[in-house]
């Protein structure tokens, strides 16, 4: 999964649906089909070549909805789960920490894999609010395209 371009993301996003259907709790479950539901629309979304007044409005409407979903999601099933980070990414912690110990004095001990949480105060999530403005200013084209 490294190194994926947004081809790849599409192509993801057409299959996610139905591969997480009844993979979570039914109320973790709706949550996540919805979330899911709305990442593909705002996408399609963000991926038509022509806009119209009436569809950036639509675009605007959907990004609310998304944000509102994807935040409950952060706040209700992301707390519900406990999520730790891969063997992979705890062994290359490990290993730079061994590094930095060896030209540092102080040394940090391993402790196993840490906890992930769900960040969404990162550029990336940011920036996705504002497509419909950057449309509006500079229309669509290379520019737009994910």
């Amino acid at each position: 999964m490294k190194r994926l371009a947004a081809r790849n993301f599409e192509d993801i996003l057409q299959y996610a649906i139905s591969v997480f259907e009844c993979l979570f709790p039914p109320g973790h479950n709706a949550a996540v089909q919805s979330l899911l539901y709305q990442f593909a629309q705002w996408y399609a979304l963000a991926k038509l070549r022509i806009h119209t007044n009436l569809t950036l409005l639509f675009f605007e409407e959907t990004f609310k909805k998304l944000s509102r979903k994807w935040r409950k999601f952060q706040d209700y099933t992301c707390t519900a789960f406990k999520t730790v980070e891969l063997p992979k990414e705890a062994s290359a912690r490990q290993r730079r920490s061994t590094q930095c110990s060896e030209t540092n004095t102080s040394s940090m001990e391993f402790t196993g894999a840490r906890v992930k949480k769900l960040n969404l105060n990162i550029y990336k999530c940011h920036a996705m609010g504002n497509y419909m403005r950057t449309i509006r200013i500079f229309g669509e084209g290379e520019s737009t395209q994910l």
